[in-house]
C-alpha cells in the first residue's frame, strides 16, 4: 500500500476519533502515478537512487526538506545555489510548474509540468521513491 493511501487511512481513524490533522496546503498525490511521470519527465536526468546518482540534473533522492544546491558532488548553477530554497512540497510544486519562475536564470531545460495532479503525483513520489 502506498504512502497517499495509508494517509487517507490514518485521516479517516483519527478523524473518528475526533483528532484533526495539520492542513495540508498541497494536493495528496498518487505516488504510483507520480512514479509513471517521474519515468517519462524527469529520469532521463535525473535518479532517486538511494545510492544518490547524479545524472544531468542532482539526484532527488530525499530531496523533500533538502537545501538546494546541497550535493556537494553536483555542479549546480549559481542561482541554484544562491537560490537559498529549501526544498518543502510547496517550492517543489512551484518548481515542476515553471522553473524559470522559481530559479531565474537556473540551468533546468524543462519547462513544467502543466497538470497540478501531476504535479502532486511526483512529489508524493519523491517522498517515498522506493
Amino acid at each position: 500500500m502506498r504512502k497517499t493511501a495509508m494517509a487517507a487511512i490514518l485521516a479517516m481513524v483519527l478523524g473518528g476519533l475526533g483528532v484533526s490533522m495539520p492542513a495540508r496546503s498541497q494536493p495528496a498525490g498518487d505516488a504510483d502515478a507520480g512514479g509513471d511521470v517521474f519515468d517519462s519527465y524527469c529520469s532521463d536526468c535525473h535518479s532517486v537512487s538511494p545510492k544518490g546518482t547524479n545524472k544531468k540534473g542532482p539526484s532527488l533522492y530525499k530531496v523533500i526538506g533538502r537545501k538546494a544546491g546541497a550535493i556537494s558532488a553536483f555542479s549546480y548553477s549559481a542561482p541554484m545555489k544562491s537560490s537559498g530554497i529549501a526544498w518543502t512540497p510547496d517550492k517543489i510544486a512551484a518548481y515542476l510548474a515553471n522553473p524559470k519562475a522559481v530559479v531565474p536564470g537556473g540551468t533546468m531545460k524543462f519547462k513544467g509540468l502543466a497538470k497540478p495532479a501531476d504535479r502532486a503525483n511526483v512529489i508524493a513520489y519523491l517522498a517515498n521513491p522506493d
